[in-house]
């Protein structure tokens, strides 16, 4: 039944009907009893007999002599005859001709007509004149029209017999009948016309039935063409005839091909079946057929039991329908019996219908005649093709005695119960097929044709046929006799969907209903209805148990395929709507199915625990749980592999409930196990830390499947708590290793250019040597292996990081320190010479220093440097630029916030307690210092010490100046208030070194604490001052401090020594630029460059009388040789200096000659007048040479190409150069116009710093939610020139966290450059004021001026910065108590 088409009331009377006993027929009590296999046999062998009996006997050719007039015979008797292969053929569309035929056939007519056909028979003139009249009708535009629109073959067959019959009548006796043999013959041709059009065309391809049917129909009518050429031929010439007669009918088993098929099936033997056969063959008749289709037929009409009645069917349309298609059936099968058995129409009671003769044949010829056409037709014993008139059969003679008779009265062929024994006829069937082929499962399209083969399909057909039951009970029957062998296990799971397919899909019978109409379940009996709701029940029940069974062992390595089953389930059982499955049942089964595999995954987590964890109980260790969890990993992999593409399954989901229950017993067993093992080890029996990362790796493992899986369950435990102490021991480790590294390196390492071997100049990259790249490789060692970790948790990931930096710094601290040592070594070794002056007596030194002044002996000489002191200049160029890669890899930015978010303000608050300060002091310079020498001169140093006396740093020496400049820096560590005294002393070659003056620092960390850095002159206790500037930051568990602390480390190490270098040269650079050697070049004698060496030992020098300006050529000669001096040096430096070092150190000695021709124009900047007088205009000019010809000697352009290889412009035109190339407009200007100028730069600067001021306030009270960046911009625009001469009062820049990688400290250098070029001063102005002695009294205003402005401004920014703290303050209370977001681990580690 259809979908749609049953309703509830059909049901339920379907129902009613089963329990009233109306499902089945049955004659008699016995039919109720089971039915034997020797019943059935019985039965069976009845029906194959039967068929043996109807079938067309063979015929044999016998000889008769001719009479004298014998009378022509036609092949066809009517028109009827000649189509009916095409009027009776299942699909008519297949003997239809193909579109377009017509025209090509007009265009082979025409080639009749024309000659133009190759065969002779086509060129006889009456064929000609036959075709001719039937094209005259084949070109009427109406029948053209119908016959392309009927298309049907017979049709046109039709046509051309018509018109040849009228044509060859045409001038023939009428009793002479010879001319219809040229009928036959010319249709005949015309037919094959027709095929030959096809084959031509190809058509026949598409049409092999048209084709076969047309070959079939040509064949008859040439049957007797031979007597057309020759009557006197016949019969070898003597005339006559030959007549067909009967060969009689074997009764042997083995000419009877179904009678052999039932033997088969029942398996019994051929004689056991022949002496069956034999001693019931005169029972088993056609007469006893006959008789019970009669008995059928009557038992039909009175609607008795022994036949389907009304109350089998659902409704009444359905059993009319039913009755409407069996009475012609049982008409057919009564006539093909009576044609079998012509006697039979004779004795029979009533009226058999005539068959009517044609042209005077008999009835008894005409009866074999058309069993003969019969067989020549499909093989379909019960389809008659000739016209019977049925009209007068009666069937139904004395029906009222016949029905009284019918209850008692069993039948020949059909029995009592023709469903139980057609059923166990299939069984039998279906055994032995199977046991022939094997047991295979056949599949494909022909699967059903394999499931039964043809012989065994063609005995059930017949059965079926005479035991009439209706198609559809067949199909039932052979389902549910499958259904009885899959449960009793004797039919496997793949033929079950073949018979299930075979019942969906069966092969069509002649005069059926198409497939659709087969499976109106609303035409069905109702026992078949019941049956197939019965069939899929137990069938859906067996297959949901087997489903159920396979099932559960999914979880194996190797289950059963459940797709088969699956497979039958979802195609034949779940879609059909007559399996009654309620929602509620599904919803059951899937939960069953959902426990019963719980049950499962948790048994085989347990055997995995068993294999892994419990032999090794005694002795479990990290590797036993990463086995189990690899385990349980593959476990999981491989059931996520399996059901991929299915991954729910009746409602359930194998891989979910398997990580449901696996994963959280894993992780619930691995904490404990874990918890105990880390509890338990200490000591020697502390477990390897490769172990521990190793775990981690596959517990984060386990977690991402976790959490892909089950995304709202959390994890059974943190890791990263439980496994952090394995990277803390790798960080300690690390750094304990870290000391003896750096030292076992820098003992190891020659310090040479990386290029042994190679005949080139080294490049940059090969000349660092190989200690700091073995130290950098354990540096990233230690950092990728916290890295690789991926460590899930952002504050421990940054933590770790952290103290990773600090330990990187530790160990760049060390280096530095070892480096600086050896480069110390280096570059104050002394020169033969000077170890031969070390081993002279004090008279014998006395006597060489009087002798030196008698010969005026230059004791400046070349300093010979040595290569590996240059590489460790590359070495620590090389460390800053890797630190700086680690620090970018690191992520700090990222750590800093996760830490700030993540830690509670009391413990920062309490960390901050007990915090460290580092104080960093850079000598910057002194001024008018005491001299101590007997040359009106001193060789200063500063010696720092604590309150202990306690020697904390030293400076180098600068000899012969009383106006140094070291620019030498040094870090204090101090954990509260600190007293620093700075000791400049005179160093001396013999003797004591003598003091020139001392000054006390105090280092407070609260005037410190906004981390700023600040300038102080300090006054010495004798005379003079000391500029120093200060610096304060914390030492703080903070990663940006440990990055910022290694920076400014290095940077300052690789100042220290690069300015070594420049003092080994600084000797010469000033000798060569002394003002001894200006005079002697604006003196009107032109004294040489090396009389100058004289200053060294004369405290005067003869004035000139009149000095002259010396010529280019002049200025040249005298400066050639500290030309040659430095491209000396300068050469030694460029085969082993990398170009950044090259270029730092030229740089450096640039800055020296800059300050040392600084020197000579003006004093250095003071509140005091200077005995210092200014230059002449010839000497002026001459150091503005200088400063021209040194210029072009940095940069350093090649004549041909125009490319600078030296300094850039950018670094040699710094603010002191622009001041010096400035100074030369206000140098000879009268006093009052230079304190003018001077009182007017100094009003712009106030109003310049008032607006600052003024813009930092509003910012300040408007925008103090902005947090530290507010407060940084507030500082920084704080700074003005006023405050930054001041010569007691502070100059602030930006705070020094600001300066912790190397991209922060360009940028502050380059903020400092632009800055001191943007803001005029009148520092020079101040600094020509002092040379004026009449100028004294302004320049003490302007100092106190100063002194107000700076006290000013230090007031409004300590309340501009209280105000910035307490708003930052109230901030951070907000975000603590808030929710901030935390960045993730994966932002950190970017």
């Amino acid at each position: 039944m259809s979908t749609g088409s049953t309703g509830s009331q059909g049901v339920s009377r379907r129902i009613e009907n089963l329990h009233k006993g109306r499902v089945s027929r049955h004659a008699s009590g016995s039919a109720r009893s089971n039915v034997s296999r020797q019943d059935a046999y019985n039965y069976a062998l009845r029906v194959a007999y039967l068929h043996h009996l109807l079938q067309p006997r063979a015929k044999r050719l016998q000889h008769s002599s001719a009479p004298k007039r014998p009378q022509a015979q036609r092949t066809q008797s009517s028109v009827t005859d000649l189509v009916r292969d095409f009027s009776t053929f299942k699909d008519p569309k297949s003997v239809r001709f193909p579109q377009g035929f017509m025209a090509e056939l007009d265009k082979r007519i025409t080639g009749v007509l024309m000659g133009k056909e190759k065969s002779p028979e086509y060129g006889d003139p009456m064929v000609k004149r036959t075709f001719a009249v039937f094209l005259n009708e084949f070109k009427r535009p109406e029948f053209r029209k119908s016959m392309e629109a009927d298309r049907k073959m017979e049709g046109l067959i039709l046509i051309f017999f018509s018109n040849a019959t009228k044509e060859l009548q045409k001038g023939k006796a009428p009793d002479d009948d010879h001319w219809k043999l040229l009928v036959d013959r010319h249709v005949a041709l015309f037919v094959r016309l027709i095929s030959a059009t096809l084959k031509t065309n190809e058509w026949h391809k598409d049409k092999p039935e048209l084709a076969s049917r047309l070959q079939t129909l040509e064949s008859k009518l040439l049957r007797h063409d031979q007597d057309l050429s020759a009557e006197s031929q016949r019969n070898g010439g003597t005339g006559g005839s030959s007549v067909e007669v009967e060969v009689p009918r074997s009764q042997t088993v083995k000419d009877m091909p179904q009678v052999l098929t039932v033997a088969n099936i029942f398996r019994r033997p051929i004689n056991e079946v022949q002496s069956d056969l034999d001693e019931q063959k005169k029972s088993w008749t056609e007469k006893a057929a006959l008789q019970d289709l009669k008995l059928y037929q009557t038992n039909l009409s009175l609607n008795t039991k022994k036949t389907l009645r009304t109350q089998d069917f659902d409704t009444e349309q359905a059993f009319e329908a039913w009755k409407k298609q069996e009475t012609p059936e049982l008409s057919q099968m009564l006539l093909a019996i009576m044609q079998s058995n012509p006697e039979l129409a004779k004795s029979a009671p009533g009226a058999l219908p005539p068959v009517k003769a044609a042209n005077g044949t008999s009835q008894e010829n005409q009866a074999l005649d058309t069993g003969r056409r019969i067989s020549d037709g499909d093989g379909s014993l019960y389809t008659v093709d000739v016209p019977v008139d049925m009209s007068a059969l009666n069937l139904t003679d004395d029906a009222h005695e016949a029905e009284a008779e019918s209850e008692g009265e069993p039948y020949m062929f059909i029995p009592p119960d023709p469903r139980r024994f057609y059923k166990v006829l299939v069984k039998e069937a279906l055994s032995y097929e199977l046991a022939e082929s094997g047991a295979s499962s056949p599949s494909g399209d022909n699967a059903g044709a394999r499931l039964l083969g043809k012989k065994t399909s063609e005995l059930l057909s017949e059965v079926g046929h005479w035991w009439r039951l209706p198609y559809i009970s067949r199909l039932m029957l052979l389902l549910d006799a499958a259904r009885d062998k899959y449960i009793d296990q004797e039919l496997d799971l793949d033929t079950l969907d073949m018979v299930f397919n075979y019942f969906k899909d069966p092969p069509p019978e002649k005069k059926r209903p198409d497939n659709a109409q087969l499976f109106d379940r609303n035409k069905w009996p109702i026992a078949d209805y019941i049956l197939n709701q019965q069939v899929l029940k137990s069938v859906g029940d067996m297959l949901h148990r087997d489903f159920y069974q396979q099932f559960a062992t999914c979880y194996t390595s190797k289950p059963p395929n459940i797709g088969p089953v699956m497979a039958v389930l979802e195609t034949h059982i779940d879609d059909d709507p007559l399996y009654s499955r309620s929602a509620e049942d599904l919803d059951r089964f899937s939960e069953e199915l959902g426990l019963m595999l719980s049950e499962k995954a948790e048994g085989q987590y347990n055997s995995l625990y068993e294999k892994e964890i419990k032999p090794n109980r005694s002795n479990l260790d990290f590797y036993h749980v990463v086995q189990l969890g690899k385990a349980v990993l593959k476990l999981t992999e491989k059931i996520q592999k399996r059901y991929r593409k299915t991954p729910e399954i009746m409602g359930v989901e194998p891989f979910g409930i398997l990580v449901k229950t696996v994963l959280p017993a894993f992780e619930k067993d691995a904490h404990q196990l874990l918890s105990s093992m880390l509890d338990k080890s200490s000591g020697e029996d502390e477990i390897p830390i490769e172990d521990g990362f190793e775990l981690y790796k596959e517990l984060v493992e386990m977690r991402r499947v976790h959490v892909e899986t089950l995304p709202n369950v959390p994890f059974g435990f943190h890791i990263e708590d439980l496994l952090a102490r394995f990277v803390w021991r790798w960080i300690s480790i690390s750094d304990g290793n870290v000391n003896s590294t750096v030292e076992g390196a820098v003992k190891q390492d020659g310090f040479a250019v990386r290029n042994e071997g190679k005949d080139h100049e080294a490049a940059d990259e090969e000349r660092h040597s190989v200690s700091v790249i073995d130290l950098f490789r354990f540096f990233n060692q230690s950092i990728d292996q916290v890295t690789r970790l991926e460590w899930d948790d952002d504050l421990q990931y940054a933590k770790f990081m952290t103290a990773l930096a600090k330990s990187v710094g530790t160990g760049l601290h060390r280096y530095c320190e070892l480096l600086e040592q050896a480069f110390i070594k280096e570059m104050d070794r002394m020169t033969p010479a000077q170890e031969a002056a070390l081993a002279q007596t004090k008279q014998e030194k006395w006597m060489q220093m009087a002798k030196d002044a008698i010969t005026a002996k230059e004791k400046v000489e070349p300093f010979q440097f040595l290569p590996e002191s240059f590489v460790k200049l590359n070495n620590i160029e090389y460390a800053m630029l890797q630190l700086d890669k680690i620090e970018r890899e690191m992520n700090v930015d990222a750590c800093v916030d996760v830490i700030k978010r993540s830690e509670p303000p009391q413990q920062d608050r309490r960390r901050r307690r007990n915090e460290k300060f580092v104080f960093t002091i850079k000598i910057i310079e002194a001024e008018d210092l005491k001299a101590c020498d007997p040359n009106g001169l001193s060789d200063p140093y500063v010696v720092l010490g604590d309150e202990f006396q306690k020697r904390l740093a030293k400076t180098r020496i600068i000899y012969g100046n009383l106006n140094p400049r070291w620019d030498e820096t040094v870090d204090i560590t101090a954990t509260g208030l600190l007293s620093v005294t700075a000791t400049i002393w005179d160093w001396d070659v013999m003797g004591d070194h003598d003091c020139v003056g001392r000054t006390t620092i105090k280092l407070d960390p609260s005037h410190f604490s906004d981390y700023m850095p600040r300038e102080y002159w300090l006054d010495l206790d004798t005379q003079g001052r000391l500029l120093v500037r200060i610096t304060m930051e914390g030492e703080k568990d903070d990663i940006q401090f440990y990055f910022g602390k290694a920076f400014r480390g290095l940077k300052r190490t690789e100042r220290d020594m690069t300015r070594k270098i420049t003092d080994k040269l600084s000797a010469y650079i000033h000798h060569c630029l002394s003002k001894r050697a200006l005079k002697s070049l604006t003196r009107q004698n032109n004294l040489s460059l090396s009389t100058v060496s004289s200053y060294f030992q004369k405290r005067t020098l003869p004035q000139p009388t009149v000095q002259v300006s010396p010529t280019t050529a002049d200025v040249a000669t005298a400066l050639q040789p500290l030309f040659d001096y430095l491209n000396e040096n300068l050469a030694i430096m460029q085969q082993t200096l990398t170009s950044t070092s090259m270029i730092a150190v030229m740089t450096r000695i640039w800055k020296e000659v800059l300050s040392t021709i600084e020197s000579l124009l003006v004093p250095p900047l003071s509140d005091k007048p200077s005995p210092q007088q200014q230059l002449q205009e010839p000497e002026l000019e001459t150091v503005f040479k200088w400063l021209t010809m040194l210029f072009d000697f940095f940069h350093a352009v090649d004549d041909e190409t125009g490319q600078a290889n030296g300094v850039p412009l950018d670094v040699l035109k710094s603010p002191k150069y622009h001041d010096l190339q400035n100074l030369n407009f206000f140098y000879y200007e009268t006093t009052d116009t230079l304190i003018r100028t001077s009182e007017r730069m100094a009003t712009a600067t106030a109003e310049r710093q008032r607006k600052v001021n003024g813009s930092a306030t509003s910012q300040t009270q408007a925008g103090a939610s902005s947090g530290n960046s507010s407060a940084s911009a507030a500082l920084t625009a704080s700074k003005s020139s006023s405050l930054r001469a001041a010569p007691t009062g502070a100059r602030r820049t930006k705070t020094v966290l600001h300066s912790r990688n190397l991209g922060t400290m360009r940028k502050a250098k380059e903020d400092k450059r632009k800055e001191a070029q943007a803001e005029p001063s009148d520092d020079m102005i101040l600094r020509i004021l002092r040379m004026r002695p009449e100028a004294a009294r302004y320049l003490r205003d302007r100092a106190r001026q100063r002194e107000r402005l700076a006290a000013a401004a230090a007031a409004d920014f300590i309340v501009r910065q209280s105000v910035a703290q307490g708003e930052r303050r109230r901030q951070g209370m907000g975000r603590n108590t808030g929710s901030g977001a935390v960045p993730s681990r994966r932002s950190v580690m970017m």
